[in-house]
């Protein structure tokens, strides 16, 4: 299993575990993890798991496809750290990942 921390927009963080080949978004929804919505249940048809990659962690995610930044146009407070939590597969090398989730979601 994979740790990784969702911080909220008050700076609450909650960490949880992550199986190896599932989403970010379908640990979030899994453990309850406040702040992603998923509502197209990561079909990377909406922008409802919208969250922010934590520096340290950016080059080793990757940017976002373009498929997802079109998506991105739809989300609340973009960054150049965006994500869709839908597109990212949590991986070994993940553990220890923290993203955190936007004021809202669009």
């Amino acid at each position: 299993m994979v740790k990784i921390t969702f911080i909220d927009a008050e700076g609450a963080a909650r960490t949880v575990e992550g199986e190896v080949g599932a989403t970010v978004m379908e640990t979030a929804i899994k453990h309850g993890v406040p702040g992603i919505e998923a509502e197209c249940g990561g079909a990377c048809a909406c922008s409802t798991c919208h969250v922010y990659i934590e520096e340290a962690w950016r080059e080793k995610v990757g940017e976002p496809s373009p498929m997802e930044e079109d998506m991105l146009d739809f989300a609340f407070e973009v960054r150049p750290n965006s994500r869709l939590s839908c597109q990212i597969k949590v991986r070994e090398d993940f553990n220890g990942l923290t993203v955190r989730t936007p004021e809202r979601q669009a």
